[in-house]
């Protein structure tokens, strides 16, 4: 069985950074999408794939990973920037004006 584990990113929707602390392992899916016949949605016999486990660090979500045998990728944060801002700064002279162009 795969599994994935990472460190989810802040969804656009939020402004702070809630649910981004907790590592998350997700199982990959086993099999692909079918199609209902009698709606035609797609589905699936793979209930794993709704499943999310959350833990508070990367080591125990490998040493979980582990002790039940899954083989595991570890998707690894991306780096954070901050790009300082200040509300002055819009009304700056050297500010570039598209109507100025």
């Amino acid at each position: 069985m795969e599994v994935r584990i990472y460190k989810p990113a802040k969804t656009a929707m939020q402004s702070g950074r809630a649910k981004t602390k907790d590592w998350v392992l997700e199982f990959e899916p086993a099999d692909g999408g079918r199609p209902d016949p009698l709606m035609g949605w797609s589905g699936s016999r793979d209930t794993r794939k709704q499943v999310k486990l959350r833990f508070h660090s990367e080591e125990e979500a490998i040493a979980y990973a582990q002790k039940h045998g899954y083989t595991y990728t570890v998707e690894k944060p991306k780096a954070r920037t901050i790009r300082p801002k200040s509300y002055a700064a819009n009304f700056a002279y050297d500010r570039v004006r598209p109507w100025t162009h």
